[in-house]
């Protein structure tokens, strides 16, 4: 009964959250602008069907125009291709490693929370022990290993390194959130520890982790854009946003369609992705706020 109420209240809670973020005008305007951008994505290829590999020896480096919108490279290779299929990449990465970040933050750090002793003193450790490692240096390290490598290794880089101050959050509110009185009832009925994890744990922080998710995906694809950029990130002949950059950025004042339409593509994703997060995160500041003022 007690885990019945407790699963209730936290459904309650996740309905009036959704009904409070749809309220708001700039969750309309962000997830609009995302829906905008994934219908793109999707079309894209049925309206222009060219393979950004493929190179028009006919026009070499020219501008955009009726047969190439944004333009070729040096190479002849069609631009806008290449833009939709690196903003496809980009985008993936971020909706992948965001909310993967944050699902090993959720799980490891309601772990620790929850456990106590050894295991909160072991957990606690690898995240001190990887918050102190520089994550830009370690890649450097690692890098050649991404030669030839898929995005999906690049992902899994992004989700392995980027959930431990989320992790340390999620430790601290279980912590007290264990000593609940819904929680205490559950661990005397000898329910088991990952259902308590899921059942009435993580439900009661679904908001913070909304959050990062949120902002997650954004980071994500800022981080590899940044890598990418400077050469250790997405490598040919995979593209991304990042490597698009780091290709035109020395055309930027010769050709600047190389570098300008990749630059504005990423900067209007994360823009769109950023919007939408800072609704999720004024949603739950406005719920925090109205529970402390009710009680």
């Amino acid at each position: 009964m007690t885990e019945t109420v407790a699963y209730l209240d936290a459904a309650a809670g996740g309905g009036r959250f959704l009904n409070r973020l749809l309220r708001r005008p700039r969750f309309w305007v962000g997830g609009g602008s995302l829906v905008v951008i994934l219908v793109w994505l999707y079309l894209a290829p049925l309206l222009w069907p060219v393979d950004p590999l493929a190179r028009d020896a006919l026009s070499l480096g020219v501008g955009p125009s009726t047969d190439h919108w944004l333009g070729t490279n040096d190479i002849g290779q069609d631009m806008y291709a290449r833009v939709v299929a690196g903003l496809r990449i980009s985008l993936l990465i971020g909706l992948i490693a965001g909310p993967g970040a944050t699902l090993i933050a959720a799980v490891l750090g309601a772990l620790a929370g929850y456990a106590g002793g050894l295991t909160d003193r072991l957990l606690s450790g690898l995240i001190r022990l990887l918050l102190v490692l520089p994550g830009l240096l370690l890649l450097a390290l690692i890098s050649p290993l991404f030669r030839g490598a898929s995005w999906f290794t690049m992902t899994l880089y992004l989700a392995g390194f980027g959930w431990m101050v989320m992790a340390q959050v999620v430790r601290g509110q279980t912590r007290s959130l264990r000593e609940r009185e819904f929680v205490l009832a559950a661990r005397f009925l000898g329910i088991p520890t990952w259902r308590i994890i899921a059942r009435h744990i993580l439900p009661n922080i679904a908001s913070l982790l909304i959050i990062d998710a949120t902002v997650g995906v954004s980071a994500a694809i800022l981080a590899e854009a940044g890598l990418s950029f400077f050469g250790l990130g997405i490598q040919a002949p995979d593209l991304s946003l990042g490597s698009l950059l780091a290709t035109g950025a020395p055309a930027a004042t010769t050709r600047p369609w190389l570098f300008i339409y990749p630059a504005a593509t990423l900067v209007v994703t994360v823009l769109a992705v950023s919007i939408v997060g800072d609704a999720v995160r004024d949603t739950v500041d406005t719920a925090s706020a109205s529970r402390h003022d009710g009680a």
